[in-house]
């Protein structure tokens, strides 16, 4: 069964295009599945069944995995039974008869404008290390781009006199995003004085690199975060946060919701719309506290 598996993540890499982390995740999970089959006495997926399925979700829940790791197992096995149907392995997807859990929409977390300003001011601007940790905390909140998209910028990817940056994002699907004054600023700075001690004589295409003069990691980029939270006295700040904080703002400011889908790379819209709860919660309770007639017109209206 596992040389099955091995077939479905190269599909993934090669035919689908799929990240690294999303390969890795495929792999762990899948083959999480397949080490319970084993452990029921299943030694081939043609036994797959319902009953069997549904062992294993009640297996999960045992362990204590919460209904979105849950949902996140079936969707991957359905691409895993998908593929082995198209590859004729399979005569049918045995997921199709199983149903996901339905998990309660959580709204992003996100930054708040002075703690944006504080994690700004972690980084030292007069050492290398501090302006590059600088344009990239700049660029994240800038464009909204994902901690991958970041890490895998090369010099190429810049168009400083017009100030916009092609991402490859998702599927390598490619899109320009926009650079504000301050990422332009802090940029400028990085590749004037930081990049070329980093550098280190060494050649390469990469945008950010780490102490040795090579590309930074992902990894990389969140122990800086880490960092840099830490200095500004904040907990919990991660890449996804800063871009859940790019669109959140941004829509809080009038943004258009089609122009924060292009500039974050979804393909649907159903993706950012998530925000504008996000925006409306907050211009509620601005109102609330503000309004000298807020909470006696709500009453009014209650009865």
């Amino acid at each position: 069964m596992e040389e099955y598996l091995d077939r479905f993540i190269t599909y993934l890499v090669v035919e689908r295009n799929a990240s690294p982390y999303t390969a890795r995740n495929y792999r762990r999970e899948v083959g999480e599945f397949l080490r319970f089959l084993k452990g029921e006495g299943v030694s081939s997926l043609q036994e797959v069944d319902r009953q069997r399925l549904s062992r294993y979700l009640l297996w999960l829940r045992a362990k204590g995995y919460v209904k979105a790791s849950v949902r996140r197992r079936i969707s991957e096995l359905r691409s895993f039974f998908r593929y082995l149907v198209g590859q004729r392995i399979l005569e049918s997807n045995p997921m199709e008869a199983i149903s996901a859990p339905k998990v309660p929409q959580r709204l992003p977390r996100y930054l708040k404008p002075e703690e944006i300003g504080a994690i700004m001011l972690a980084p030292d601007t007069s050492q290398p290390l501090g302006q590059r940790d600088r344009a990239m905390l700049e660029i994240l909140y800038a464009t909204g781009v994902r901690v991958s998209e970041l890490a895998g910028l090369d010099l190429a990817s810049l168009d400083r006199a017009k100030g916009e940056m092609r991402v490859r994002g998702k599927g390598g699907k490619e899109r320009i995003v926009l650079l504000g004054r301050p990422a332009r600023g802090a940029l400028d700075l990085y590749l004037k004085e930081g990049r070329p001690k980093l550098l280190k004589g060494k050649r390469t295409s990469a945008l950010f690199l780490n102490r040795s003069g090579e590309r930074l990691s992902v990894r990389g980029v969140q122990s800086m975060l880490d960092r840099c939270a830490r200095k500004a006295g904040l907990k919990w700040v991660t890449p996804h946060l800063l871009r859940h904080t790019f669109a959140t703002h941004m829509l809080g400011g009038g943004a258009d919701l089609r122009v924060v889908q292009e500039l974050l790379g979804h393909t649907s819209l159903s993706s950012t719309q998530v925000y504008t709860h996000v925006s409306q919660r907050r211009a509620r309770e601005v109102y609330m506290n503000s309004h000298p007639l807020a909470r006696e017109g709500e009453a009014e209206g209650d009865e």
